[in-house]
């Protein structure tokens, strides 16, 4: 089957590959109609991973489902689903508690497992024509039939549940009001989940223009940091008080303010500034625990200069880590069917599989309004 393989730092080539096939009776394979290119896909692409050439990428995926394991009980050929970014099992301990993306079975030796993503388990990606999926009754999440809606539903697998992540992690209540910072596809899922959790006002900081009237667009206020500090912009929009709740949507690869550089603690430090003494914070930006392109030997280790004494003195909540997609994918899910939520707003291309490379280049580049691609291998 053809898919989209690794090569090394900013080159990815659509290559043969082997076919995936039924290993254990509680798997499915796919037919991939959909899957998307994701802000984290960029971080290997970029080369500040340690993902090795050859690795199928592709986390974010749709389809049909081809051919079951003997075991399967829910599924059937013909079945239109949508996995989790996150590979799970349903029943270790992590998982019963609901903590899906900390799977202690799947990736023996690490707390979770996901497709085609470095470190993350045996699990080839699909940017592919298709994809093995285990655990298949827990993993798949059943859609409607037919084409409706294809846009929507495959961001189900990652970002706007990983956005709603970061609204739970920050506890955003009604009436709250919300600073996130990366207008990027989660920043801007993150945003769009604050208002649907009926936030009274939200804020998106970022730089990029297009990512900003995209922001705007759907309610939020923009602050583009590089006209000033935002977090001195958010409170002279809040009495100086600052908002209630605040999301970090970056990671480790954060700009610095006015600088071409990275620096990869200051959206956790503005955040620290941003948000009202006892408020909170929901972290699903990345963070890893080795960074080969850091910008200094402390970031190349994972360890950032982080304003403890600061989030101390002013009694703040904080809450991190990957999201356990499976505990909001269902209800997201309605929610789209019902027209209560369209996600899609974000996907800027959909594009063939074919023109995967081009995509990646053009979306690590910000350019041409490349905001959040769909690739489509198979026709659905």
């Amino acid at each position: 089957m053809r898919a989209v393989v690794y090569k090394g730092p900013f080159e990815v080539a659509i290559e043969q590959v082997e076919d995936p096939r039924i290993q254990h009776p509680n798997d499915v394979l796919v037919r991939v109609t959909s899957t998307a290119i994701c802000g984290s896909d960029l971080h290997m692409y970029e080369g500040r991973t340690t993902a090795e050439p050859g690795i199928v990428f592709g986390h974010e995926n749709l389809g049909v489902v081809e051919e079951t394991g003997e075991g399967v009980t829910t599924l059937s050929k013909g079945d239109r689903v949508v996995m989790p970014f996150n590979v799970a099992c349903g029943f270790c301990k992590n998982c019963s508690a609901g903590f899906t993306g900390f799977c202690l079975t799947v990736n023996p030796g690490f707390a979770g497992g996901a497709y085609g993503y470095v470190a993350m388990g045996p699990y080839t990606g699909g940017q592919a024509e298709y994809v093995r999926v285990p655990y298949a009754d827990f993993n798949c999440l059943k859609l409607p039939e037919g084409t409706e809606k294809e846009t929507d539903f495959v961001l189900l697998a990652d970002i706007f549940p990983t956005g709603y992540h970061g609204n739970e992690l920050a506890d955003v209540r009604p009436g709250d009001s919300v600073a996130v910072y990366g207008a990027g596809p989660v920043g801007l899922m993150a945003a769009y989940s604050a208002m649907l959790r009926g936030a009274s006002k939200v804020f998106v900081v970022d730089r990029v223009a297009e990512r900003l009237q995209k922001a705007e667009e759907i309610g939020a206020i923009p602050i583009d940091f590089s006209q000033g500090n935002p977090a001195e912009q958010i409170k002279e929009q809040t009495d100086g008080q600052g908002t209630d709740k605040g999301i970090d949507a970056v990671g480790y690869q954060a700009q610095a303010q006015g600088e071409d550089r990275e620096e990869p603690a200051i959206v956790l430090n503005s955040l620290v500034e941003t948000v009202r003494p006892t408020g909170a914070l929901g972290i699903p930006g990345l963070y890893v625990p080795s960074d080969p392109g850091g910008p200094d030997e402390q970031a190349k280790k994972g360890m950032l200069m982080v304003s403890i004494g600061r989030l101390f003195e002013k009694g703040l909540r904080l809450g991190t880590g990957q999201c356990n997609v499976k505990r909001y994918n269902r209800h997201l899910r309605d929610m789209i069917i019902e027209d209560r939520a369209k996600p899609s707003f974000v996907v800027s291309h959909e594009l063939p599989l074919d023109q995967a490379s081009s995509a990646y280049e053009k979306f690590d580049k910000r350019v041409e309004g490349y905001t959040k691609v769909v690739l489509h291998p198979q026709a659905a």
